[in-house]
């Protein structure tokens, strides 16, 4: 395991002209709301655009889930085919395929991209977008569902005789893989939610608690806070924080490259979804991330929250605005209090995933290299 790992994110279609240099989502779902939908799935553009990653030094690449957009797995088995060393963070909701088969699936592939592979499972922010696939469980019961469904699949992972389970939302009878993950004891989870129930779950189950971009203090917080419901159970967990770098040649370069982007979602989302308006209505974390923007512009000198609040917090959009050696102080900041991850993804994705290859990323890790020593 590196110092620090570095995560970005890919999608399957290229920006459209209305959105270049200011793309909110990468993987659609509707937060793009002047973009016309895709016509299809650009293979050429996935393998470009994780080519991309791994030449600049990533060390893996999420692969988004919504009920619009294309299927997780599919999109990363031919990404790993198009590259050597990259690994891919597919998300994933529970409640759509049985965690027995989500198992074999998952372990299926990291076998094939020999440990390759690691899930973000995503319990669902909002009743509307959870009915598009036919769910109708409240928030509270998604999380307890999220539990049993990460139990059961290492179960299926670990189990070397015949199981059987007899939870609230799934029922199984002498269960047994043929299929054993490349990784040990198997393919790592990664989780990430705001509320008390969700921090349980994490704290139970998840490998690596995924954080979004937050000021310094609320992030130590919350460490302490879910190390705390770990240690309850004898487990030791890691932090992985999200943020959106926007640099600069200089430091007045990147504040107005900024205020550029910002300007430009706002013409783009309307007045679709903004502030006091959460993109994710059941969402605690974007409720929690409008709140941080209500009391100020800026955190910790360069944490900018106005992209967040005019997006309804739509995910990951808080951004670490300055030059390369700023901004690689400030996610170092995050690693000082106990965030050893960052998924990291640029409003230009392409050309910030070129960019950042030449200076962020080998200043993050010579940093991380140095803390550790």
């Amino acid at each position: 395991m590196p110092d620090v790992e570095i995560m970005g994110m890919i999608g399957v279609n290229r920006e459209r002209d209305s959105s270049r240099g200011v793309t909110v989502s990468l993987f659609g779902g509707g937060i793009n709301p002047k973009d016309e939908i895709p016509a299809g799935i650009d293979a050429d553009y996935i393998a470009e655009f994780s080519q991309a990653h791994e030449a600049s030094g990533f060390d893996k690449v999420l692969i988004g889930y919504s009920s619009a957009t294309a299927e997780g797995f599919g999109v990363a088995g031919y990404a790993a085919s198009k590259t050597k060393t990259l690994g891919y963070l597919i998300a994933h909701r529970p409640g759509f395929v049985v965690p027995t088969l989500a198992a074999r699936q998952a372990a299926t592939l990291d076998q094939l991209t020999k440990g390759r592979i690691a899930l973000h499972i995503i319990s669902g922010g909002s009743d509307l977008e959870q009915r598009r696939d036919g769910d109708w469980a409240d928030h509270d019961a998604r999380y307890r569902r999220t539990d049993e469904f990460m139990e059961v699949m290492s179960k299926v992972w670990t189990e070397t005789s015949p199981f059987d389970y007899d939870g609230e939302f799934y029922k199984f009878e002498q269960n047994l893989s043929e299929v054993r993950t490349y990784q040990q004891p198997g393919v790592p989870l990664y989780f990430g939610g705001a509320s008390d129930v969700a921090k349980e779950v994490g704290a139970r189950r998840a490998d690596v608690f995924a954080l979004w971009g937050e000021p310094l203090e609320a992030i130590r917080e919350q460490i302490r806070d879910i190390r705390e419901r770990a240690a309850k159970y004898g487990r030791t967990i890691r932090f992985s924080v999200s943020v959106r770098p926007i640099l600069g040649d200089t430091e007045g370069e990147a504040w107005e490259r900024a205020r550029g982007i910002l300007d430009r979602v706002k013409s783009s989302v309307g007045e679709t979804i903004g502030p006091a308006k959460p993109a994710r209505l059941q969402s605690e974390g974007s409720r929690r991330l409008l709140d941080f923007a209500a009391k100020g512009d800026i955190h910790d000198q360069r944490l900018w929250m106005p992209i967040a609040a005019s997006t309804g917090a739509a995910g990951n959009t808080t951004a670490l605005v300055g030059t390369a050696e700023q901004v690689a102080e400030s996610l170092l900041a995050y690693q000082k209090i106990g965030a050893d991850a960052f998924i990291i993804r640029g409003f230009d994705p392409m050309q910030d995933t070129i960019d950042w290859g030449k200076e962020l990323i080998p200043r993050v890790r010579d940093g991380a290299a140095a803390l550790a020593r």
